[in-house]
């Protein structure tokens, strides 16, 4: 270790660990872990989650030294060996980084002086946790107060995702929270947990306001994307700003559902499971996602896709066509989608102050920013 990182003091400063995406080790139980962390940081516990619900149950009925002391005795010998060389390992890696508790108080004051004691200085985050998660929750309540935001809506299959992905100022929603936002919409790899998607969503906001950036597109989304919940203040806000709606044809989108829905999706699910395992896996996941909305389709026209997509999905996975599928694609969308988009094109309709097909919209987003 060089004397500069030996002498690298604790940080506060929240903006630079987040702007520059330092590393970090949370020492907090995996319990605590994967109810949400940040992007940047690894879980290498000081204690599993048995090992921290004994010792809270020994803080309750004997107090804080003899919590600490069964904590010493816990984690000693070995299993204290092993930690210290994960995060010795990590530190070495990553010369920049940070480890964070929950509070900034005794796990990661603990696992700072055992690595201090390996020879590997290695500096803390102070409030921890906590202290970050309420830096973020701030910087998405400051960006609903002082930046100026534009919708894109449309029909489901125009590509609005495919219009953000062409503009440096559009924060994707689903993209964070790992879902495409419909019934339709979910992936073949697991959502991230709501606090995971918050502060995702926050540093995508930190970093582009520090590129000077102070207006945002966002894509007309409801609360929920799949089991993520968009910030309240944020949601609310969307439901008032001004909308630009992208048009296509009927042909367009059950292309693009079509390949988003079944070729990709498909692929990505043989990518998960492999090619064996994953085309049932996704034949399964399509049919469930059909059965969701029964109650709405009825159980006539619910039946009547199923055995369409059935057939769909037998020749698919039989020869690789997939030519059948755009028969419930397209019933879908005649029946149950569009009447619900006209519906709330309705409600809308004063909101728009642009409507055009995707060029035309990215043009006149692209021209919207620029212009500040």
């Amino acid at each position: 270790m060089s004397s500069h990182a030996a002498g690298r003091p604790d940080s506060a400063d929240y903006r630079e660990i987040f702007l520059h995406d330092l590393p970090m080790i949370d020492t907090r139980a995996p319990v605590e872990f994967n109810k949400g962390s940040f992007p940047n940081a690894i879980n290498l516990p000081l204690m599993t989650d048995i090992e921290r619900q004994k010792i809270g149950t020994c803080y309750k009925q004997r107090g804080q030294q003899a919590a600490i002391a069964l904590g010493h005795e816990l984690v000693s010998g070995k299993t204290k060996q092993t930690r210290v060389e994960a995060w010795a390992e990590f530190a070495r890696a990553h010369p920049d980084g940070y480890l964070f508790c929950f509070r900034g108080g005794l796990r990661s004051q603990i696992s700072q002086q055992w690595l201090r004691d390996a020879g590997v200085p290695y500096p803390r985050v102070q409030g921890g946790y906590k202290a970050m998660r309420t830096f973020l929750i701030e910087e998405i309540e400051s960006a609903v107060l002082d930046c100026a935001f534009t919708i894109v809506g449309g029909m489901t299959g125009t590509g609005k995702t495919e219009v953000l992905a062409q503009l440096d100022n559009a924060i994707d929603l689903e993209g964070h929270a790992n879902h495409r936002g419909s019934s339709f919409g979910k992936r073949a790899t697991p959502q991230p947990s709501q606090i995971s998607f918050e502060n995702a969503l926050a540093i995508d906001f930190l970093k582009r306001r520090a590129a000077g950036w102070q207006r945002f597109v966002l894509e007309d989304e409801s609360r929920l994307i799949g089991r993520c919940s968009v910030p309240l203040s944020l949601h609310e806000g969307m439901r008032g700003y001004p909308l630009v709606w992208l048009d296509d044809s009927v042909e367009g989108r059950v292309e693009r559902i079509l390949k988003d829905y079944v070729v990709d999706l498909c692929a990505d699910f043989v990518a998960q499971h492999g090619a064996e395992e994953g085309p049932q896996v996704f034949a399964g996941a399509l049919r469930q996602n059909l059965a969701n909305i029964m109650r709405r389709l009825g159980g006539e026209r619910h039946r009547e896709l199923d055995t369409i997509m059935q057939e769909a999905l037998q020749r698919q996975l039989a020869d690789g066509d997939v030519d059948r599928h755009r028969d419930w694609i397209r019933m879908l969308l005649s029946d149950y989608y569009d009447p619900m988009y006209y519906y709330q094109l309705e409600q809308k309709a004063g909101r728009i102050i642009f409507r055009g097909n995707q060029r035309e919209v990215v043009e006149y987003l692209r021209a919207q920013s620029a212009s500040g």
